[in-house]
């Protein structure tokens, strides 16, 4: 059984809708936490599943490395390794082989790269990259791409995509000939979360499904660089070979804002209605605000917990400097309309003082904050998006002052 998704409201481009995994129901359009080396940083599982994260991501790349693809299959894949009862998303590892940059080399056959740990020599097919994610046992799976640098002039966007495009092929390919070897429990016969709630909206046949009986899913990537153009034939090759959900890949590579919102809107108008769209790798929350008003449902960033670690929390007055020496003695709560715990209990002289004194909880409890910020976002838009009111969210929230 591959991922099912029905769409529940719309108002105007913006949807709402529900995408059903093997392991979990998420409501969309939805901000997955990255958890690159199978934790999102600073912040444990039990803590995540409060915060209402439905879905999280891995990294291929890192995950192969270390602890090593084989030794997460052992144990019953990502699920069982790190003890995350939820939905996962897998990326191939082509953005982080891209960003090793001189210790590279591409050919139509694949990625021959050297570790950034102790400099071992790799290499990634759309094939073994296959093999790394089916042994990882991501409810969502991502194909091989190459990302386009930017800036790239149209030759070299081209020859990329058709890359991309030929990947494309064979790692479907080779996913729907091991998908069966997704090292999930064989033995459960309980009906999974996606099963029964597959049965209530409607579709029956996949009422009966147990976790053994389940797939992983297969996501194509539309790549293309800055041109509108190779966007749109990369889509529509894409989707000739055909993909239960489609990705827009190969942005915020160091491009301007202004043009990435131009190729996402573009893009968009390309993609199938009635399967989710996924843009990697973006953004602020003004960003995912407004993607979301453009009709993307899955959206990632490091940026949430990476600002943490750097003293940077988003709040609904703006961005905060929590290392800045105004801050020490000041008694109130670093968001006064947010709920989570970190603002209900910690005033931002604490906070500040965790960080000034380069404390381990300072990563922990601005990083809470600021996944909560996120995430609380996600379900105001949502709301909003369900009244029929796209456009209110977006002129309302980000209106206010900075302290």
């Amino acid at each position: 059984m591959p991922i099912t998704f029905d769409i529940a409201t719309t108002a105007g481009k913006a949807r709402t809708g529900r995408l059903f995994t093997s392991h979990a129901e998420i409501e969309t359009p939805v901000f997955m936490p990255v958890g690159t080396q199978a934790t999102v940083k600073a912040v444990p599982q039990h803590t995540l599943e409060e915060l209402g994260a439905h879905i999280i991501l891995g990294n291929t790349y890192h995950l192969y490395l270390r602890p090593g693809v084989e030794t997460v299959r052992r144990m019953g894949g990502l699920h069982a390794f790190m003890g995350w009862r939820r939905a996962i998303l897998t990326d191939s590892g082509g953005f982080q082989v891209f960003s090793l940059n001189e210790l590279r080399k591409v050919t139509d056959d694949g990625v021959t790269f050297r570790s950034h740990l102790d400099g071992s020599s790799h290499f990634f097919s759309p094939e073994s990259a296959m093999a790394a994610q089916i042994g990882l046992g991501a409810d969502i799976i991502m194909a091989f791409d190459e990302c386009t640098e930017f800036p790239a002039d149209r030759a070299r966007a081209r020859a990329s995509m058709e890359m991309t495009a030929r990947w494309a092929v064979r790692s479907k390919k080779y996913f729907e000939d091991h998908k069966h070897e997704v090292p999930w429990g064989a033995a459960s016969q309980i009906p999974t979360l996606a099963a029964k709630n597959a049965a209530r909206m409607g579709h029956p046949n996949l009422g009966s499904a147990t976790e053994s009986q389940q797939t992983q899913s297969l996501f194509g990537i539309i790549q293309g660089g800055m041109d509108r153009e190779l966007r749109k034939e990369s889509a529509e090759r894409t989707l000739e070979i055909g993909f239960p959900g489609y990705a827009i890949g190969g942005l915020s590579v160091g491009e301007p804002r202004e043009l990435t919102r131009e190729i996402v809107e573009s893009t968009l108008e390309h993609l199938p209605a009635d399967k989710p769209r996924y843009l990697m790798g973006v953004g602020t929350p003004e960003e995912i605000v407004e993607y979301a008003s453009l009709g993307v449902d899955m959206m990632d960033c490091v940026l949430p917990t990476r600002a943490a670690r750097h003293g940077l929390l988003f709040t609904s007055e703006g961005k905060i400097s929590i290392k800045q020496s105004r801050y020490a003695q000041d008694p109130a709560p670093l968001d006064p309309n947010c709920g989570c715990r970190v603002c209900q209990r910690y005033s931002r002289a604490y906070l500040r003082h965790l960080y000034a004194s380069n404390e381990v909880l300072a990563q922990v409890l601005n990083t809470i904050h600021n996944l909560s910020f996120y995430l609380d976002t996600m379900r105001r838009v949502r709301h909003s998006i369900s009244l029929g009111e796209e456009s209110r969210f977006l002129s309302g929230l980000w209106s206010r002052p900075k302290p």
